[in-house]
């Protein structure tokens, strides 16, 4: 398919945050962009201000007629679109040219000198990472992110299209449409269990990925993981590594070493060890643009951070509020290690919105463990997303393994009153469902009560 013969691009869940990226792309080189979601969100009402037409019913009388030539429209959709969605049928049916947005990555991708994250975690803020400095020394790219990048206050990067950096999502398989020239792996846990059955097969799936990196090209992988490339990681004996870490007014202060050179002294911002790991792969994998090593360093200390990855939302004296996407109990140690680090004497009540049934099913052992090292814990109901209730599986199940003493189920109707009650000193909100939309609520009610 060639992009260039496209004028019509039609996207099935087009709120979705990698999904709206790419509608943001086809927006700005100039092709017709119109899209559905379930539902409307702060990041539909933007696609609508730049111009790109949203309905929120699944109606084929909303799909605009000039969009129903067969030869010059491209439909893109998420994999989370129920196949029985009406206007997906129509499309298939009728002999449209339909892709998974992976395709279309992969496609816009080919011909430019590709950096992909992949891994279980931290791909949102390793690429986000990653296109800041890169920016920030002056290199011509395309950033398709998964997060809102508080440096570019979007999830879409347009400085130029010689470099590409986008992440490497282990759903349904989507990281083997790329072909990269870099790449790095950051975990490989077990998750998406509803997709790959069993932790052996995503394991497998993510060696598939690395035969996708080009002869040439450069893997980097986490230090530990049964996999063969450049290593990184923090007082070991990694190819690129970070030693001698002190801690000054919350920012991190340490050494750099890399195969060829130690840059001393260099500064990053967003607390917990496993941020520490994602600038250092993001530094890592900029090295292999040509960029200069002491400016990519010195461009680390400048990363201002992801929307809902460990981010301040309140820093006051009596009260600090952050909120995390995370959604996987490993992600919420990583989380819970960091606030105890930069907030090590203090109170902290987790407030916690499981997401997918499958998910809470798989690992709810691991999720209670997480959640009971906590000072309290308020859960709330389990975000279903793309799936129907699973029998047994329920928040109640999961709060009764919770050794905790102080823990709760909350609705969300009642969230705010119930964190008001907690009168902690540090708040953090996690989950990878809607109750992000519930932040700015809260963080508003916290500072006037304050």
């Amino acid at each position: 398919m060639n992009l260039k013969d496209i004028h019509n691009v039609f996207f099935i869940g087009i709120g979705g945050i990698g999904m709206s990226a790419l509608a943001r792309y086809f927006n700005f080189v100039g092709k017709q962009v119109v899209g559905y979601d379930r539902t409307q969100t702060p990041i539909t009402d933007e696609l609508v201000g730049n111009g790109i037409s949203v309905h929120f019913d699944d109606d084929l009388g909303l799909i605009p007629k000039s969009f129903k030539n067969i030869k010059d429209t491209l439909v893109v959709f998420t994999p989370a679109v129920p196949e029985t969605h009406s206007q997906l049928q129509f499309f298939r049916n009728n002999g449209f040219e339909v892709k998974k947005r992976s395709e279309v990555l992969g496609i816009i991708t080919k011909d430019t000198f590709c950096f992909a994250v992949a891994g279980t975690h931290g791909k949102t803020t390793t690429s986000c990472i990653l296109a800041h400095i890169l920016k920030e020394t002056g290199t011509p790219l395309t950033a398709f992110l998964g997060g809102i990048s508080e440096d570019f206050n979007s999830n879409f990067v347009l400085e130029g299209t010689e470099y590409s950096v986008v992440e490497a999502d282990e759903f349904d398989r989507s990281f083997l449409q790329l072909s990269p020239n870099v790449a790095c792996i950051t975990s490989m846990d077990a998750d998406h269990l509803d997709i790959y059955g069993t932790d052996t097969a995503l394991q497998e799936s993510f060696r598939v990925f690395t035969k996708k990196i080009k002869p040439e090209g450069i893997l980097f992988v986490r230090n530990g993981l049964p996999l063969t490339g450049y290593t990184y990681g923090i007082n070991d004996d990694s190819d690129y590594r970070i030693e001698n870490i002190s801690i000054e007014h919350g920012t991190y202060i340490f050494d750099l070493i890399t195969p060829s050179e130690v840059l001393k002294q260099v500064r990053f911002s967003k607390p917990g060890r496993h941020n520490l790991l994602n600038g250092l792969v993001a530094f890592a994998m900029a090295v292999q643009a040509g960029s200069p090593p002491h400016r990519l360093a010195k461009a680390l200390g400048t990363f201002k951070g992801v929307q809902r990855r460990f981010s301040y939302q309140l820093k006051e004296k009596d009260l600090v509020f952050i909120d995390d996407y995370a959604h996987h109990p490993t992600e919420i140690n990583a989380v819970h290690d960091a606030v105890r680090e930069m907030h090590p004497n203090d109170e902290i009540t987790v407030v916690f919105q499981p997401h997918l049934f499958s998910r809470t099913r798989d690992f709810v052992d691991d999720f209670a463990s997480s959640l009971s090292k906590f000072d309290a814990v308020l859960l709330m109901e389990i975000y279903p997303a793309r799936e129907e209730p699973i029998e047994g599986v329920t928040s109640t199940w999961l709060l009764n393994k919770i050794d905790n003493p102080r823990k709760k189920l909350i609705s969300k109707s009642n969230l705010i009153d119930e964190i008001k009650k907690c009168r902690t000193r540090v708040l953090v909100t996690m989950g990878a469902g809607d109750i992000g939309l519930e932040v700015p609520k809260i963080k508003k009610e916290l500072a006037y009560a304050s």
